[in-house]
């Protein structure tokens, strides 16, 4: 019977559902059918098939040939499927054997000479193989992935005579070294310190908070205050990404088209778009869903620079990745489901001129108009909004001590949140109300911080955030317990509310 099936790996976002490649040959005039709801890369792939199989030796069948993508539903895009129909061929014309592939995966573009080429997006396709043991012949040009996943199942391939040779038993594909040195977490080296700013000591120890309990953080202050300095300086603060929390991160960068090296395989990602930035590129989207900025900063940060710069309407998108850790894509053919769980921080200006008081240039009327820029439930995602002000004169040539590098910041910030996490399994910026309330509160501390939202005209939402921020600075002060101070100090991180209310005053 002229039939084969070949098994191989659809890109559904960061999914790899498995797809059969049935390969059927029959009598009648010469034809090449493909079904299955191909697009138009995939319909292409007749003619490098064809020529690859010429090239390369093989004889192609004179007969109608069908190739069927099952399931028919599922959209295929790419021409990772160009290797699993040639095999299918091949194995349907009786030039492969049948036996050997009920064992295996293939999936791989094919140039015209029958070389194989690297596709893009293949690491969930390694981790998918993986689950189920299955032996997954892929190009020699994916060797990085490959050795991402550690898995040695992996067979690289350069060119279709070296999978035929394989598939007949006559030599052996190269596989990877499972046992990769660097799948460990490896020290971070420190290419920015924090000793490198020169005073800011409150913006310092805001972001010592923002860092140690996973909060988003707004920084308010003129142009040349160093607000850009410090925010990429958290990534020297954060633990690195244990082993599946780096694959999880590198699926997403993989299904982007963009290869992670292995040496920062451990290190959160640092995303910092451009103000012109759209709305997709930072939500995700287009014809072919891709993760945009905000999954590509998944359990890394997302810095926004001139955040006020950012048109509304996109930063509004935000509001609901924030809130829920993901991004749902809907299209007609599919709905894919990008995870987003980042640390938003961002940095602004205090009105168009730069400054605010004195030395503004700005009326209150202009300020109000640049502030309108975010919305209130915008702004209302921030955990800690702190000023970043201008040195005082002589800052710069006093001669001081060395300030507190990164590394002795960091060690605060990693056993805090190992405190959190063997408290309540979660970092502080995602615990709900109920835990909240076992988060060692008084009830008369509670009282005194719901008098003090209510007088400030703050949301329920950031009653809620201040007692994250208050619960995370207790314990980078090992307290078992939540004080009035800390709260005191919580709510003396609301830089753009003092701002706001000095605007109504006027």
């Amino acid at each position: 019977m002229a039939i084969a099936r070949v098994a191989t790996r659809a890109a559904m976002g960061v999914n790899a559902p498995q797809v059969w490649v049935e390969a059927h040959l029959s009598n009648g005039l010469p034809a090449f059918n493909l079904v299955g709801l191909p697009e138009a890369s995939v319909k292409e792939a007749r003619e490098r098939v064809r020529s690859a199989l010429i090239n390369a030796g093989f004889e192609f069948p004179q007969r109608r040939i069908t190739i069927n993508l099952a399931p028919a539903d599922l959209p295929k895009q790419g021409g990772r499927y160009d290797l699993p129909i040639a095999i299918g061929i091949l194995a349907a014309s009786g030039q492969l054997p049948l036996p050997p592939l009920a064992q295996h995966e293939f999936v791989g573009e094919l140039a015209l000479s029958g070389e194989i080429r690297e596709c893009a997006g293949l690491l969930p396709v390694i981790v998918a193989a993986r689950k189920l043991g299955m032996q997954l012949v892929m190009p020699q040009g994916n060797r990085s992935e490959a050795e991402l996943v550690g898995y040695d199942g992996v067979k690289l391939a350069q060119h279709l005579q070296h999978v035929a040779a394989y598939l007949h038993g006559q030599e052996t594909l190269p596989g990877i070294d499972g046992t990769t040195q660097w799948q460990q977490p490896q020290p971070l080296i420190e290419h920015a310190c924090l000793s490198d700013v020169i005073g800011q000591y409150q913006a310092k120890q805001a972001l010592e908070i923002a860092a140690a309990g996973g909060h988003n953080l707004l920084m308010l202050g003129p142009p040349g205050t160093g607000k850009t300095m410090l925010a990429s300086r958290i990534i020297s603060l954060l633990p690195p990404l244990n082993y599946e929390e780096a694959l999880e991160v590198a699926a997403i960068h993989s299904v982007a088209g963009m290869a992670i090296e292995p040496t920062q395989f451990h290190r959160r990602p640092f995303r910092t778009p451009h103000h012109t930035s759209s709305a997709i590129s930072l939500v995700g989207g287009g014809s072919v869903p891709r993760p945009g900025e905000i999954s590509l900063a998944h359990l890394g940060v997302l810095f926004l620079d001139e955040v006020a710069e950012f048109p509304r309407r996109v930063l509004d998108c935000l509001r609901e990745p924030m809130e829920t850790g993901e991004v749902v894509i809907s299209r007609a053919a599919a709905k894919l489901t990008f995870a987003a769980r980042f640390q938003l921080i961002a940095a602004m200006n205090p009105s168009p001129c730069g400054d605010v008081g004195s030395d503004s240039r700005a009326t209150p009327d202009q300020i109000r108009r640049y502030l309108s820029r975010l919305s209130g439930p915008f702004i209302d995602r921030f955990d800690l909004t702190i000023e970043v002000p201008k040195l005082p004169p002589g800052t710069l040539t006093a001669q001081t001590g060395s300030s507190e590098t990164s590394a002795s910041i960091a060690a605060r910030v990693w056993a805090a949140r190992e405190r959190q996490l063997s408290r309540a399994g979660m970092l502080n910026s995602q615990l709900g109300s109920k835990a909240l309330k076992q988060a060692g509160f008084q009830d008369a501390d509670l009282v005194f911080l719901e008098q003090s939202v209510t007088k400030l005209g703050l949301s329920v939402r950031s009653f809620h955030r201040l007692q994250r921020v208050a619960r995370t600075i207790a314990d980078l002060q090992h307290a078992e317990r939540v004080e009035r101070r800390h709260i005191a100090q919580a709510l003396g991180y609301r830089a753009m509310d003092r701002l706001l209310a000095g605007l109504r005053a006027q």
